[in-house]
């Protein structure tokens, strides 16, 4: 009976569901922080060149550090292997932010296809950079306002 219990439950899909949930939770929290952002400065802030978000001194800030005075700490997702993603417009009016869900594209919430598409190309060669590429795509994404993930 035991076992049934635990293979109804399935821990490991609950543990997937909770570190989507957070990633989700973490991405609306940034959301707010850039668009907080965007009001002080009238424009969204700079990504570098390993998307990552740029700080009012135009350093780049750590995933897991602070972004004074916008967020006390940028969150970082809970898996060590994968990061999030970061990535701005020349002109600083619109932005792009992504995360792997563990879910993929099981998830309702996912980009359609399993696979956020609006990052930079090199040569024709769509960049991944939620994680190992093929293993972590970018599959789930908020933007500004005036575009869609």
């Amino acid at each position: 009976m035991a076992t049934g219990i635990i293979i109804a439950v399935n821990p490991l899909a609950q543990i997937q569901k909770a570190q989507d949930a957070r990633r989700k939770s973490d991405l609306s929290q940034i959301q707010k922080a850039v668009e907080t952002y965007y009001q002080d400065v009238g424009k969204y802030p700079p990504s570098t060149s390993d998307y990552k978000i740029k700080g009012l001194n135009n350093n780049a800030i750590e995933w897991g550090s602070s972004w004074q005075p916008y967020m006390a700490v940028l969150p970082k997702d809970p898996v060590s292997t994968k990061t999030y993603v970061y990535y701005s417009s020349s002109n600083g009016q619109t932005y792009y932010l992504y995360a792997s869900l563990d879910r993929g594209a099981n998830d309702p919430q996912a980009c359609i296809g399993g696979w956020c598409k609006s990052l930079p190309n090199s040569d024709g060669v769509q960049i991944d950079a939620c994680g190992p590429i093929d293993a972590d795509p970018c599959d789930y994404g908020v933007s500004s306002p005036n575009v869609s993930p």
